[in-house]
């Protein structure tokens, strides 16, 4: 059996976590030590758990493979089903519900004063940036006021890859969206992805006295996708992929081709061993969008009919069944984390804990974070040990799983599905019906968990 057949079946276990045991002159810069490593968060935009060359796609990822392959893959990585409330989680270790996120937001998102990784890893020293999508609070609610010392990229939900502009004009900033540190300019004509690697590259070559924290939140696969002949024809020989399929994936390798390039400027500055890199989905794959009027018409007659893949999870992105909240993600840190597959659920909202453990940050951190230090788990130091509930709430579900176990309801009805994950991953047999003891105990979790929502 090849490496991703195991591990497209090593879907079905739940709760395990096994370890099978450049081109320029290098510029060495050692701003960062052991204990303040340069931390590099890589998010696309609508990746599915089939979009990646390491869980057996035929897109073409090999930078990603690599660096899944030679690191940490997280098997049971768990976010929120659309783009707002995953990053919003993110940056603050909590579910977005206690802010009221429930999908795509805008105006102020997070509070005001609030703590963010961001911030957090600021006051400790760190050179914060981020790079590409905001997308949790319009102007003035801009990446500089949470903690980012460097802001460039867009600030809404999704923009044209070449104009750069907004799907519609609204009252404050018309089409406007693609800034730095808060200015507006124009570099249309160039495609988003290549900028926001261009960026990547030169932040992690600066010369400076402290340790970054670079958070890269890519476009693409987000529609709307357009792509140069040059990422198209790798897909030439593929004569059965339709053509929106084909977009998809020549936008995903153009993507994973910059990675590459993010890569080799760890690697050539001497930073690679002391860089922890974390790349994660914001949310499973669409699977389609259409817009006569989006984008001034510019897509109208270019329907993106197949877009992402999640097989063989079930669902899609806005929906809480495994295919649109089960997403590919993996760390690399060569030194410090050793080769193999974890297999334990995280949530997304882990990672502000997680992260200010690893830097040894000196702010306390508040009390009622929803996510948790995984590190002593991620490394073997901890055994996983019981069970740990997640929660999620949109405006249409809520969903609660504790280990094994996964409850859907249904706002509009109170429709009620209960799953067994460890036997089908695939969510293919309602239990509630014949377990209503378990779905008694399910719905308790989930009233316990409403009560600090907004």
């Amino acid at each position: 059996m090849n490496l991703n057949k195991q591990k497209l079946l090593g879907l079905s276990m739940a709760g395990l976590m096994t370890f099978p045991f450049g081109c320029k002159e290098e510029r060495p810069i050692t701003a960062s030590s052991p204990d303040k490593p340069n931390i590099l968060i890589l998010l696309p935009d609508d990746l599915g758990w089939a979009d990646v060359g390491y869980h057996g796609s035929e897109v073409k990822t090999p930078n990603i493979d690599e660096l899944a392959n030679s690191g940490t893959i997280l098997n049971q990585h768990y976010v929120m089903p659309t783009c707002t409330p995953t990053r919003v989680s993110l940056l603050t270790g909590l579910y977005p519900s206690r802010y009221g996120v429930l999908g795509p937001a805008y105006g102020e998102v997070i509070d005001m004063g609030d703590p963010t990784l961001a911030s957090i890893l600021a006051e400790d020293g760190y050179f914060t940036a981020i790079d590409g999508k905001w997308h949790m609070g319009s102007p003035p609610y801009t990446p500089l006021k949470y903690g980012f010392q460097s802001s460039y990229g867009y600030f809404d939900g999704q923009i044209d890859p070449y104009t750069h502009e907004y799907k519609t004009e609204t009252e404050l900033t018309g089409r406007q969206s693609w800034h730095r540190n808060d200015e507006y300019l124009d570099e249309s004509g160039s495609h988003v992805t290549d900028l926001i690697t261009a960026e990547a590259v030169r932040i992690i070559e600066e010369e400076r006295d402290e340790p970054f924290f670079l958070y890269v939140a890519h476009h693409v696969p987000h529609f709307p996708l357009d792509e140069p002949e040059e990422w198209l024809s790798v897909y030439d020989d593929y004569p059965m992929m339709h053509p929106s399929r084909k977009l998809f994936a020549s936008s995903v390798t153009h993507m994973d081709d910059g990675i590459g390039e993010i890569i080799d400027a760890i690697d050539r500055t001497g930073q690679r061993e002391n860089t922890l890199i974390i790349f994660i989905s914001d949310n499973g794959g669409q699977m389609s969008w259409h817009s006569e009027t989006e984008y001034e018409g510019r897509y109208a007659d270019k329907p993106h009919v197949v877009l992402g893949n999640n097989f063989p999870l079930r669902g899609w992105k806005t929906e809480l069944y495994e295919g649109g909240i089960r997403v590919p993600a993996f760390l690399n840190w060569p030194g410090q984390l050793e080769q193999g597959i974890i297999d334990f659920p995280i949530h997304v909202s882990d990672w502000l804990p997680t992260i200010c453990a690893i830097t040894n940050c000196t702010q306390e951190l508040r009390t009622d974070l929803d996510g948790r230090n995984i590190w002593p788990m991620l490394t073997g130091e901890q055994p996983v040990e019981g069970t740990r509930p997640m929660y999620w709430k949109t405006n249409r579900n809520y969903a609660v799983r504790d280990g094994r176990w996964k409850l859907l309801v249904h706002r509009n009805n109170n429709d009620v599905e209960l799953y067994d994950l460890e036997n089908d991953f695939r969510e293919t047999q309602n239990l509630s019906d014949v377990n209503p003891e378990k779905v008694e105990h399910m719905m308790a979790l989930l009233e316990a968990f409403k009560k600090d929502d907004r």
